[in-house]
């Protein structure tokens, strides 16, 4: 199982998943699926997984990018570029700070 090895307090943890969650519920609602469909869709046994990932109680396992970007109708690539300035920032920062300086920010 991942764990999240980067020197982060807890709290600044927590807030970077409530924000990762709020946009995947943005994301949920806006396809209009409830919490179980996308439970469905993505082949988890339990609605609550998802309730979780949208209170940044989680995060979707890498592993698992491809069947959620499909269940919410995005492109991979997408769904990953939105999740890692919350999921992973410092890796993120690492990759895409000389581009964001740059006015290329993708998010």
């Amino acid at each position: 199982m991942y764990t999240n090895p980067q020197k982060r307090t807890g709290t600044d943890t927590s807030e970077l998943r409530r924000e990762a969650g709020h946009w995947l519920r943005e994301k949920r609602e806006a396809r209009g699926l409830s919490q179980r469909q996308v439970a469905e869709l993505v082949g988890t046994d339990y609605y609550t997984f998802v309730s979780q990932l949208e209170t940044g109680r989680g995060r979707i396992p890498p592993d698992k990018y491809n069947v959620w970007a499909k269940a919410l109708g995005l492109e991979p690539r997408e769904l990953v570029m939105a999740l890692l300035p919350y999921y992973d920032p410092i890796t993120f920062e690492i990759l895409f700070h000389s581009d964001a300086e740059n006015g290329e920010h993708i998010r």
